[in-house]
């Protein structure tokens, strides 16, 4: 990873390059239309050849460019399977294949963070780390007290490669809008390079995962480890065992699997009303099952910061969407910011869009498969340009929500749990069990 930064001319270089290309490519269809094909047709293929060649991009890039073609990611039921597929496989690979830093380079780390004598905080540590990834890797080791403790390195040099990146991308405003026409793509930039600066920043992350830490200490269901010691680069915390989500989901019984599904949407749902805070990256890796039958939950590195909970608009247009009432629901998205004044949607689309997200609520108890959500996906799957998931635009303070929920009801899929969710929206989400009487005042 120490080659980050020193490659920052081939970075810019390959992101540079997709604009060019993409005027390339619009170049060709207009030459396409004056030939006699069909302006939509021609439009298609220009989107396509697009998205294959900034996923494509996106994919072989680490660091920010990574980020966004994760926080994309979201969008994918915008594109064919046949593009769709390998970013998604590019993007595990990269994630699963990241390399470890040199033990020398760890050493230096630890002495510039900690001082010359920063093996006296420990009582024993471990080389060779646990765990590696985009921005730092985590170490096993002994504190001083005794305590088995994860020790979180941040690769030198991440923080500069990842804000580099986003400046880069704030220039691909035109390539994206021809993938995503009704997404406010600065916003979502803005947004992302908020939140890597604070990934980067293991003091806010260490804040975070203490207030998470204090909030379930006791906790019948939730266990977060808390922290030891942190400061920029270096954040220590109490070591957590576990079988890992991914294990539960590959061989859990139906039982686990249940059980994990049920947990992990209450701990999102329960914890800006808790906590002030939601958990923003909510992958399998960064959940554990304990034998004590509790979630422990780790990496608060990326969070949503909602002081008071989530927005009572977010649980009414939930509430109205399951009672039918699609007229009020676009009158609120409007309200909301999610469709622009200049755009018009179809109802019946943007209902089939909206499904995977609102059906588990309108029902006592739910199962989650991935043959209901492929069933979902093919629905809205169409890079035409009245596509609804192309015609919608997330406002800036609802991008992480969003992710979370999109990544969350994919977990649940993987999982194929079956539990009572809607009990869950209607404890911790304001507006969704209140009287329908209220709308119109809330709403207008």
């Amino acid at each position: 990873m120490s080659d980050l930064p020193r490659r920052a001319v081939t970075r810019s270089a390959k992101l540079a390059a997709l604009p060019l290309s993409f005027a390339g490519r619009t170049a060709l269809g207009l030459g396409k239309r004056l030939g006699g094909k069909s302006a939509e047709i021609v439009a298609q293929e220009v989107q396509q050849r697009t998205a294959e060649q900034v996923f494509k991009v996106l994919g072989e890039l680490k660091g920010g460019a990574m980020k966004l073609g994760q926080a994309l990611s979201i969008f994918e039921a915008a594109l064919p399977q046949e593009i769709a597929g390998p970013y998604r496989a590019t993007l595990t690979k990269l994630q699963d294949a990241a390399p470890p830093l040199p033990t020398s380079t760890v050493h230096t780390v630890l002495t510039e963070q900690l001082g010359d004598d920063w093996r006296q905080h420990f009582l024993s540590f471990d080389d060779q780390p646990t765990a590696a990834a985009s921005i730092g890797q985590v170490h096993r080791a002994v504190w001083h007290d005794g305590r088995d403790v994860a020790v979180k390195i941040q690769y030198p040099g991440a923080g500069k490669a990842l804000l580099g990146d986003f400046a880069q991308l704030a220039r691909l405003g035109k390539v994206f809008g021809t993938l995503l026409p009704g997404l406010d793509m600065k916003a979502v930039l803005s947004e992302l390079r908020e939140r890597i600066a604070e990934e980067l920043d293991y003091l806010s992350e260490a804040e975070a995962q203490h207030a998470f830490a204090l909030e379930f200490d006791g906790d019948p269901d939730f266990h977060v480890p808390d922290v030891v010691a942190a400061n920029e680069m270096v954040l220590v915390s109490e070591w957590m065992d576990g079988t890992p989500l991914s294990r539960i989901i590959a061989e859990g019984t139906k039982e686990q699997r249940d059980r994990a599904g049920l947990l992990f949407v209450r701990f999102l749902f329960c914890s800006p009303a808790r906590v002030g805070m939601l958990h923003a990256d909510p992958h399998p890796g960064n959940f554990r099952m304990l034998d004590n039958g509790k979630l422990g939950v780790l990496d608060f590195g990326a969070v949503n910061r909602l002081p008071d909970g989530y927005p009572k608009s977010f649980g009414q247009l939930t509430r109205i969407f399951n009672q039918g009432d699609m007229d009020t629901v676009m009158r609120g998205l409007r309200q909301e910011g999610f469709i622009r004044d200049d755009i018009e949607i179809d109802p019946d689309a943007l209902r089939a869009f909206l499904a995977p997200y609102v059906e588990p609520t309108a029902v006592e108890e739910f199962t989650f498969s991935r043959e209901w959500l492929q069933a979902q996906v093919a629905s809205v799957t169409d890079l035409r340009p009245t596509n609804v998931v192309r015609q919608l635009n997330l406002p800036t303070s609802y991008v992480l929500i969003h992710r979370v929920h999109a990544a969350g009801v994919g977990v649940l899929c993987q999982l194929g749990a079956t539990a009572r969710f809607r009990d869950e929206v209607i404890r911790w989400v304001p507006g969704f069990a209140d009287d329908p009487d209220d709308e119109a005042l809330a709403i207008g």
